[in-house]
């Protein structure tokens, strides 16, 4: 026999599966909102879920996914979030120096805050903070109160702060 063809082909090539290192990971739901596409053959319902990973050391991502039911929209939102994980310095338990951010007509301004006081901060910020692992911030949100575009504004502002 020929060696080429003594081989089983028996499909594609197995995924290799990775290590959940993941685990210590937490995970809040920010929006998830039923839209709909209009097609010529009536309406289509889909699920946007909007969600931000963080484990609350230094750590936090977000991720925003439609699919055709939640829990569709969410594990696909949460794959997204683990793609853009943005690695934050937290020595003092608040940000170095004030920053502003704008994200389309949502503006975020966060501010180091004084030891002890908590995280001052309404909405989506504080759980974006919470989850980044911050202790001791003021923030405020200016403009738009859009959740998934605050979300982004705070994602950014950190990401700028921390280059």
């Amino acid at each position: 026999m020929n060696p080429k063809t003594e081989h089983k082909n028996n499909g594609p090539r197995p995924r290799k599966r990775k290590p959940e290192e993941d685990s210590n990971l937490d995970q809040k739901l920010v929006d998830l909102a039923r839209v709909t596409r209009v097609t010529k053959g009536g309406k289509r319902m889909n699920f946007r879920a909007c969600i931000v990973i963080g484990d609350k050391a230094g750590q936090v991502s977000f991720g925003v996914a439609k699919g055709a039911d939640t829990t569709i929209a969410i594990n696909k939102a949460v794959a997204q979030a683990k793609k853009r994980m943005l690695k934050i310095n937290i020595k003092t338990g608040t940000i170095p120096y004030a920053v502003q951010e704008k994200f389309k007509a949502a503006e975020v301004m966060i501010r180091p805050g004084r030891k002890g006081r908590g995280i001052i901060a309404g909405g989506v910020v504080r759980i974006v903070l919470e989850l980044a692992g911050y202790r001791d911030v003021v923030a405020k949100i200016i403009g738009s109160h859009n959740k998934v575009n605050n979300v982004k504004a705070v994602y950014y502002a950190l990401k700028k702060m921390n280059q």
